[in-house]
């Protein structure tokens, strides 16, 4: 599956983005979805991941309350909208497939299918 990332760019303190990863070449109903953050000097995280039926995700405590994932399956297409951003918020953000997991393995990062990043900043 080839994956293709956009939405980012700079944004104030407070406010929203929407991400969008869109997938090509497999059966995306049948992928557990994720987004992951690289900041500069920092490790790349996983922020938050769904499965591939949509029933169940997982959000990094950082994020929780503040960015939610969804998928669309008939466009093939995973979102991720931020909202409340904050300065440390920043970083490139990567969509990721994977197929068969369960629920309770969303939170593995070792997600076999990454799209390019695309660049979040968030001004103070």
């Amino acid at each position: 599956v080839q994956l293709q990332a956009s939405g980012g760019g700079l944004v104030q303190a407070g406010g929203s983005l929407r991400l969008s990863c869109a997938a090509s070449g497999g059966t995306f109903s049948r992928y557990a979805m994720g987004w992951f953050r690289q900041a500069p000097g920092k490790e790349r995280e996983l922020v938050a991941a769904i499965h591939w039926s949509g029933g169940s995700t997982y959000y990094a405590d950082s994020v929780k309350g503040r960015f939610t994932i969804s998928k669309s399956n008939s466009k093939s297409t995973v979102y991720l909208q931020m909202d409340s951003l904050k300065p440390e918020d920043t970083a490139v953000y990567y969509c990721a497939a994977d197929l068969g997991r369960i629920a309770s393995t969303l939170s593995r990062p070792d997600f076999a299918f990454w799209g390019q990043g695309t660049q979040v900043t968030v001004s103070s």
